[in-house]
């Protein structure tokens, strides 16, 4: 007999409910840590690499490629504007997140998502950056986050859905940071 797996908006249902059960039973599989590690190039240009992180109770040894991101400022910034700027990196994570958590929640709800596209804006002032005004500060001042959906769920379910999203919570949310420097 061949069986057709459950899958709604490209997420495969029946192995998401599983995923939720086994957490469900051992709530040690939901904890994860990712990693990234950086090297600087020059200027403001820099070079992230990652690979390894640890999940479901164990290191994940399933990638076999190694996933590099880059980072550099344009001229105006003093960079030579051979990759996005962090700041762009994050409106990329930020927006990925939420469209992926809205999918895969709708998915679990049943609730089809027939396209989405969206749009982010993020304002900073350099005052905060470049030190010139205590007052203000050094990151985005607000981002505005534009979700084009097609689907027959209403803007305030998907809305709710997306906000399942880490990166979300992360930036919405005062996330620790620890900065650890050793001198070599």
């Amino acid at each position: 007999m061949i069986t057709t797996a459950n899958v709604k908006n490209g997420v495969n249902v029946d192995q998401l409910v599983e995923t939720i059960g086994a957490v469900q039973q051992n709530p040690e599989l939901a904890k994860f840590q990712f990693r990234s590690k950086n090297n600087w190039i020059d200027g403001g240009h820099c070079v992230s690499s990652i690979k390894e992180f640890y999940g479901v109770g164990q290191e994940d040894t399933t990638r076999q490629e190694t996933f590099t991101m880059e980072c550099d400022h344009p001229n105006v910034l003093l960079g030579n504007d051979t990759a996005a700027t962090p700041p762009e990196v994050v409106l990329h994570a930020l927006g990925s997140c939420l469209t992926g958590a809205m999918v895969y929640h709708a998915a679990a709800n049943g609730i089809t998502i027939e396209g989405a596209e969206s749009s982010l804006k993020g304002d900073i002032d350099l005052h905060g950056f470049l030190g010139l005004d205590p007052e203000v500060r050094t990151g985005f001042d607000g981002i505005t986050f534009t979700l084009k959906v097609k689907s027959d769920a209403t803007a305030e379910q998907l809305e709710n859905l997306a906000k399942f999203s880490p990166v979300f919570d992360m930036i919405t949310n005062p996330t620790p940071v620890k900065i650890e420097i050793v001198k070599q």
